[in-house]
């Protein structure tokens, strides 16, 4: 019984400093520690298709367009590229001390060769600024080959780069390679050069077009406390309409409200829109619902979402020939953000809805479809599942008629505004949500 008891005793007192220990560890783990450090932060990104999810549903063809259609801004690319360098501009929005890119075939059928990879300040067109570049390693190596569906991260390079800076990325592809991953409304221009030009200061391009090839995003080294919004959408989000080289997307102009209000939290806006795109179902890219984790979680520091995607959903089932499980309700659309809000919020992100724009002119509008958009957006507006409410719609339609846009917002298409209407559109988003990011 001594020597049990003694035992029991023992038990007790490591149970008790066990329980202890624990509850200590608990504590110091729950206690927040300041991070003074510098972080990578994605400054400038863009979507692409998954592999899995090339359109196979998408809405038919037409045999001739609506007369109301606007003549779309994507630039043919080639079928392939061969023993040829792809130079492409990009746009960033939050500047730091290092950089690096991330490259991916997601769209590709078989692996792809970067025979070398260079980045550079851009001096304008195809030129870039002298004693700017610098080659990109991938694990200490020059050039890199990229499985199907891949993604791949260089090596940092020591090229301090400030806000709004233009940088080109040049990737140089040494054998013919087709079934390209692009993302095709780049709105900046991506020139073509012959040969291994990766590193040429100021080249004759073959051609040029409006894509970008295999290029996923931008991270800078940042200091403390930079954090990344990106938005998420649709065509109108991608920029669809507003004037190429520009920067007129209402995205980079939110950026540009941001840098004027001095936010410092909110560093970086990225823009993750895909033209065609939608919440429920694959076509132009997967569905929203299928590329939130890889677009927005995969990207570092989002702490915040600024969601406008839904208009596809309810017009493109009624194109003709559309398959009758396209056809969605108001409900659907709704559960659908709801799963993006919890997915959101799982990763201690703040989402934002944005209300569906006015699109009445539209050869697929209808009196039913938009009573669905109506319901939709009174949902976005007072069901209280969003961290906010960007009320996109309001600010953008005609007072004396609102099914539709405003005149002056209407690029011509009546569903894509134009670049006053995508300032209109940065102008609507409230900087209150936007001044502490992370979950409510």
């Amino acid at each position: 019984m001594e020597v049990r008891s003694r035992f029991a005793s023992h038990l007790g007192w490591q149970v008790a400093f066990s329980a202890a220990w624990l509850l200590l560890a608990r504590l110091a783990v729950a206690v927040p520690v300041e991070d003074t450090a510098p972080h990578w932060l994605t400054t400038w990104a863009t979507a692409q298709q998954l592999i899995a999810n090339i359109p196979q549903s998408g809405p038919p063809p037409r045999s001739q367009p609506p007369p109301t259609a606007l003549k779309s801004p994507i630039a043919p690319v080639p079928d392939a590229i061969d023993d040829q360098t792809v130079r492409m501009i990009v746009h960033l929005s939050a500047g730091g001390s290092k950089v690096r890119v991330q490259l991916a075939n997601s769209h590709g059928n078989s692996a792809v060769t970067i025979g070398e990879a260079h980045i550079a300040r851009s001096a304008g067109g195809a030129t870039i600024v002298a004693g700017s570049d610098h080659l990109l390693s991938f694990g200490g190596r020059p050039g890199v080959q990229i499985p199907p569906g891949a993604l791949v991260l260089s090596d940092p390079v020591d090229l301090p780069v400030s806000p709004a800076t233009d940088l080109s990325v040049s990737l140089y592809v040494p054998g013919r390679t087709s079934g390209l991953t692009i993302h095709p409304l780049g709105l900046h221009s991506t020139f073509i050069l012959q040969g291994n030009a990766a590193a040429a200061l100021a080249p004759q391009p073959v051609s040029d077009n409006l894509s970008y090839f295999w290029l996923a995003d931008v991270d800078v080294l940042a200091p403390s406390g930079a954090e990344a919004i990106a938005a998420f959408g649709d065509s109108i989000t991608d920029g669809f309409a507003t004037t190429p080289n520009a920067n007129r997307a209402w995205p980079t102009l939110l950026y540009e409200r941001l840098r004027a209000a001095d936010l410092k939290s909110a560093s970086a806006v990225i823009n993750l829109g895909i033209s065609g795109n939608r919440v429920l179902h694959d076509g132009a890219g997967a569905s929203a619902l299928a590329r939130f984790g890889r677009d927005i979680l995969g990207r570092p520091q989002v702490r915040c979402v600024v969601l406008l995607e839904g208009i596809n959903d309810i017009s493109y089932p009624n194109v003709p020939g559309t398959a009758a499980s396209d056809r969605i309700s108001a409900e659907d659309l709704i559960a659908g953000y709801r799963m993006l809000i919890a997915e959101a919020h799982l990763h201690g992100i703040r989402i934002l809805g944005g209300t569906l724009l006015p699109w009445e002119g539209v050869w697929t509008f209808s009196a039913d479809a938009e009573q669905l958009r109506i319901k939709v957006n009174e949902w976005i507006r007072s069901g209280g599942a969003f961290d906010g409410v960007v009320d996109f719609d309001t600010a953008t339609r005609d007072p004396a008629h609102p099914s539709r846009l405003l005149p002056r917002f209407d690029s011509g298409d009546h569903v894509h505004p134009n670049d006053a209407g995508n300032r209109a559109m940065a102008d609507a988003i409230d900087l209150k949500y936007l001044a502490h990011l992370g979950i409510r």
